[in-house]
């Protein structure tokens, strides 16, 4: 498996999607939308080490 800390052009172009997004928010707003966003990393973590527990690769 090549894991890489690339992105993808696809991830690039959400990247400056989400840059607009958060541009016009104040400072209270963007920190919500940070604490949303990490609890959201956090959960699609415990996503993958749950499959990756309880897949064939853990054996």
């Amino acid at each position: 498996m090549n894991i890489s800390n690339q992105l993808s052009l696809e991830q690039e172009f959400e990247l400056v999607l989400y840059k607009q997004k958060i541009e016009p928010l104040n400072l209270e707003q963007s920190r919500n939308l940070l604490a949303e966003t990490l609890r959201t990393m956090l959960l699609k973590d415990n996503i993958i080490k749950y499959v990756i527990k309880n897949s064939h690769f853990s054996q």
